[in-house]
């Protein structure tokens, strides 16, 4: 090796830890990632779309971490104790093994909930080792100058907009920016780290070992009891079960919102510009996690977002594209300007780093079926709708029987302009079948023949215009040829039987087209450009809607090969992202609840059909 190449800087994938080697914690306000390697290298305070404090993951020098290992060499495992979120790193050195408990206390005390207290308990379970911790946080996405001082044994950080107090059983040194702390711990010895917002009402507070321990049990006992909730009973109920409790971290308490991931700009493909923004309340996805919770069981979180989507989802209050927006802050907000934070590089270099999302301002008129079929099996299997709702479906329902037929920018928010697409028409098909339903079986007032008459249009469009004679399959917009693994929803919205032979013929020409050893790619981009630049990997959801389609044709058993197979890419924890690349990666914002509620979906069915 030259001299030159020898100081050449390390390549940017040895500065970060694949995608998938996280977990996640939360207080149901926000949520941290925490590497296999010990680092905190994503948080956001106070709330999921607040700017960062640490960010290491979208540029590991200046995001900010919270750095917490052992400090010799050592193997290392992640878990989940059993049915909660708290999360458990373990290391394995040659003299002893230690771990560490990060979790987020779950308080009903809102003064305390405002704390959004980041425990992490450090114990050597046998024999001994040296730890070493370093707390750099960057405020405002690592823009924003802070300064750090000892206080009382703690470490205050302050940035203009943000306060942040650390506290540990070890005595912390500050060079007035970061903390740092070397200590050894001895079998059965442990030290408490925790980091606190801190404001006028919120003052710093030491957590001690007996404190940490007692919110240590209590945030244990607030999971296991939510997960008691739980109705699944099935093959794959410890799956099923992570996918639950990962969107139940990813819900918003104070207003029911729930976000469609946890993260913002992590690559769909390495080096390509597909990195957006996913900290926010998408219609869609949170409409059908509503269907996921329901079928499992967990009615309040149905009911909390029901009354997000009443307060916030009303007709009148979306831009002139239609009475709704495709996404909402977690606050109700409708503005979501988006911008490129240039001072990031990326994850592993890959920039743009983007903060808010544009695709709020797009038309995509399947978020109408995604909502009213929610309500409708909210009104089902939870409790009636009240009037006041049953009139904003009537407002919704009235407005898709005059617009259905527009062309727009489809589900997966395709930037190379408006077509019209199936999709989009098979869930404005949803929005009324589900509103004729819920009308004739409560008997409330509604103008059934102008529903029924658009709703049969819209069929028999779909029917003559979305399928292709050449291809013997049903395409992604009207008058062409292109598949789109979209059209999976079909048979599960109950459009059309799943052993039509149209179907069929479809479900066989996406398997030849977009299906790779079980995992569905959306489409090709080169048969149906999008506007944007490079590829991208196949999408769980897709891959997951592919597994249920072939339940309900009654192939099970090449269902549950497919979806033995899509449970060997989810990470070492069961966690997914939103995609898998062609080498079994995780790629795109993580945890995804869009993978995780169709995963839910697709057992649940299954193992339903295999009885």
């Amino acid at each position: 090796m030259s001299e030159a190449s020898a100081h050449e800087d390390p390549p940017a994938s040895a500065r970060y830890l694949p995608i998938a080697e996280h977990g996640l914690i939360g207080d149901l306000r926000s949520v941290a990632l925490v590497g296999t390697n010990g680092t905190i290298d994503w948080y956001c305070c106070p709330s999921f779309d607040a700017p960062s404090v640490f960010a290491s993951i979208l540029d590991a020098d200046r995001g900010g971490s919270f750095e917490l290992a052992a400090a010799v060499p050592a193997r290392t495992k992640q878990f989940y104790f059993p049915d909660t979120n708290v999360l458990v790193t373990r290391f394995f050195t040659e003299d002893g093994v230690g771990e560490i408990q990060d979790f987020m206390p779950v308080d009903g005390d809102e003064t305390e909930a405002d704390r959004h207290r980041l425990i992490r308990r450090v114990l050597c379970v046998r024999g001994s080792i040296p730890f070493r911790a370093r707390v750099a946080p960057r405020f405002e996405y690592g823009a924003q100058p802070h300064t750090a001082r000892l206080h009382d044994d703690m470490v205050i950080f302050e940035s203009e907009n943000l306060a942040l107090a650390l506290t540990a059983t070890e005595p912390l040194e500050c060079d007035g920016l970061d903390a740092r702390v070397d200590f050894k711990l001895q079998e059965g010895e442990s030290a408490v780290f925790a980091l606190d917002q801190v404001s006028g009402a919120i003052q710093p507070r030491r957590c001690p070992r007996a404190e940490a321990e007692a919110l240590f049990n209590s945030t244990v006992a607030f999971w296991r009891h939510w997960l008691t909730a739980s109705q699944y009973r099935g093959r794959w109920r410890e799956m099923v079960h992570r996918s639950a409790l990962t969107l139940k971290l990813l819900t918003y308490a104070p207003t029911g919102a729930i976000v469609a991931a946890a993260t913002t700009s992590l690559p769909e493909q390495l080096g390509g510009e597909r990195n957006w923004d996913y900290r926010y309340v998408w219609v869609r996805d949170a409409a059908f996690c509503v269907y996921a919770l329901l079928r499992l069981g967990f009615t309040s979180e149905a009911e909390s977002f029901m009354a997000f989507a009443a307060r916030h989802i009303t007709p009148g209050d979306g831009h002139p594209g239609g009475p709704l927006q495709i996404m909402y802050g977690i606050d109700g907000r409708t503005d979501l300007p988006e911008r490129e934070l240039s001072h990031l590089e990326g994850y592993q270099g890959s920039a743009p780093v983007r903060v808010g999302n544009a695709a709020s301002d797009q038309l995509q008129l399947d978020i109408y079926g995604a909502l009213i079929d929610s309500v409708y099996l909210y009104d089902k299997w939870a409790q009636p709708i009240s009037s006041d709702q049953w009139d904003n479906i009537c407002g919704l329902v009235d407005w898709v029987c005059e617009h259905w037929d527009q062309p727009d920018e489809g589900v997966w928010e395709t930037r190379g302009g408006r077509k019209n697409f199936l999709y989009s028409r098979l869930m404005c098909w949803v929005a009324i079948e589900r509103a004729i339903r819920l009308a004739t079986r409560r008997g409330l007032p509604a103008d059934i023949v102008r529903w029924r008459d658009a709703r049969d249009t819209i069929y028999r469009r779909i029917m003559k215009r979305c399928w292709s004679p050449a291809r013997q399959a049903f395409v992604q917009h009207e008058d062409d040829d292109v598949l789109d693994a979209a059209v999976l929803m079909m048979p599960l919205a109950k459009f059309i039987s799943p052993t039509d032979p149209k179907w069929l013929s479809t479900l066989d020409a996406l398997t030849e087209d977009l299906v790779s050893d079980s995992l569905v790619y959306r489409y090709d981009p080169n048969a149906s450009p999008d506007g944007l630049r490079g590829e991208e990997g196949t999408f769980s959801i897709c891959s997951f809607w592919y597994v249920e389609a072939l339940t309900r044709a009654g192939r099970l058993d090449e269902a549950r090969l497919a979806f033995e197979k899509m449970l060997t890419y989810a990470n070492h924890l069961g966690l997914y992202a939103e995609e898998i690349s062609h080498t079994g990666e995780q790629q795109g914002n993580f945890p995804q609840a869009f993978t995780h509620l169709s995963l839910i979906s697709a057992a649940f069915n299954l193992d339903r059909a295999l009885g």
